[in-house]
């Protein structure tokens, strides 16, 4: 040790000073949090899952109300990486335009639809659907989601035209047209059966069938959203012969106005017990579940909603579904209904997907809910979540994989 003549009397140091140059001490290891005890019921459905046996009804109430958020996010987790090893989350480019805003069933959670004559109300010509699908597909889509009101001026040639015109010029891209009321109603128009008019549609080449209509297939609640539309049976009806001729669909949920978790586990429940069908039958049916909340801005039915759902309750019903689905191998996370940062929380609560780019959409535009992404954001927010992208089908076929996630700058440095 040197002697600085300014040290004076000062007082000493007995040892010499540690040079700041030098490492400083390993860090300690991170401190455990104490966690409460796992309620028996969370145990429970965690053996169930574990062992591979069927949820019931009561583990999929508690599910959707009581079980602790973080345990049932985690549990979901696990088992999605069961079902689907890879950290890839896939996504679709796609394109959701509308034909008509014409409808005649006043559903009261719908902000889009306008009466026959009214100022706004429109009805696209088949090639004025056909210039919708070529943006699309200028844009690098592959699947094309057309839903529309319920127009009964419509005959069936007008969605067979649609379907074939579509698949004739742009091969490549997916008709993944009307819902099931729109089925319906062209059943009742044409006089055909449900059966009879989706036969039709497959010949004319489509091949895929949109979940949405279900909203809550609880006829309790159904009654008070839209009593024109009829009893969740008609829905399932149609998803039921799709199947059986073949067809892939999906099954979506519309969930936070007048349901209660009951209804939300009716829902689910008549959505398993139908795959179930599907697959005892030898066809696939349903390829992934797909959850929204509802969006009250412009709707007849947001006088007495006063409270919407949040992305807490958002991500319960993810992890919920992906636990009482075993037969329904994806489950889709959206950055378009919930916002980006809740669809990206909705990946580590057990989905597997992260729909669509959604370049056109106007249902919920009608709201006042506007959400827009581009693809390589699209990209970015899987990665940010921690996972590998890659573009899908809509029948789940994967397209490309994307360039994984890069590790995080505190995980490189910590080696």
């Amino acid at each position: 040790m040197s002697h600085d003549p300014a040290a004076g009397d000062y007082e000493k140091s007995p040892t010499p000073v540690a040079s700041l140059t030098l490492r400083w001490p390993e860090k300690p290891a991170d401190p455990v949090i104490p966690r409460g005890p796992v309620p028996p019921e969370m145990a429970r459905i965690r053996e169930a899952v574990q062992a591979g046996r069927r949820l019931t009804r009561e583990e999929g109430l508690y599910l959707l109300t009581d079980a602790p958020l973080a345990e049932l996010g985690a549990l979901a987790q696990q088992e999605r990486f069961r079902r689907h090893p890879e950290p890839v989350v896939t996504y679709v480019m796609d394109s959701n335009p509308n034909y008509t805003n014409v409808c005649t069933v006043d559903c009261h959670f719908c902000a889009f639809y306008r009466k026959a004559g009214h100022a706004e109300a429109y009805t696209l010509t088949v090639g004025q659907v056909v210039e919708h699908v070529r943006e699309a597909a200028a844009w690098g889509c592959t699947t094309v989601l057309l839903q529309g009101g319920l127009n009964p001026e419509l005959p069936l040639s007008y969605y067979t035209d649609l379907v074939r015109a579509v698949k004739r010029e742009f091969p490549k891209v997916t008709p993944h047209f009307f819902s099931a009321p729109e089925i319906l109603q062209v059943a009742e128009v044409s006089g055909l059966t449900v059966r009879g008019v989706l036969q039709a549609l497959v010949d004319a080449g489509q091949t895929t069938l949109p979940g949405g209509g279900a909203e809550i297939l609880s006829d309790r609640v159904r009654r008070r959203l839209g009593p024109k539309k009829g009893p969740s049976e008609r829905w399932l009806e149609v998803h039921r012969a799709a199947h059986a001729l073949g067809m892939r669909s999906t099954a979506t949920m519309m969930y936070g106005h007048l349901d209660t978790a009951e209804d939300r586990l009716e829902h689910l429940d008549v959505v398993r017990a139908l795959q179930d069908e599907a697959l005892a039958g030898g066809q696939p049916g349903f390829t992934a579940f797909v959850p929204w909340s509802y969006k009250r801005d412009g709707s007849v039915l947001a006088n007495k909603v006063r409270r919407t759902a949040g992305a807490a309750q958002y991500v319960r019903v993810l992890a919920a579904a992906r636990l009482y689905f075993d037969n329904v191998h994806h489950i889709q996370a959206s950055w378009f209904s919930e916002g980006k940062r809740a669809g990206q929380m909705g990946l580590l609560f057990g989905a597997d997907d992260f729909g669509g780019t959604l370049y056109e959409e106007n249902v919920h535009k009608a709201a006042g809910h506007v959400v827009q992404t581009t693809l390589d954001e699209t990209r970015l927010l899987i990665r940010e979540a921690g996972f590998t992208p890659a573009q899908r089908t809509t029948r789940y076929e994967i397209l490309r994989v994307d360039e994984a996630p890069a590790a995080p700058e505190w995980a490189e440095a910590r080696g």
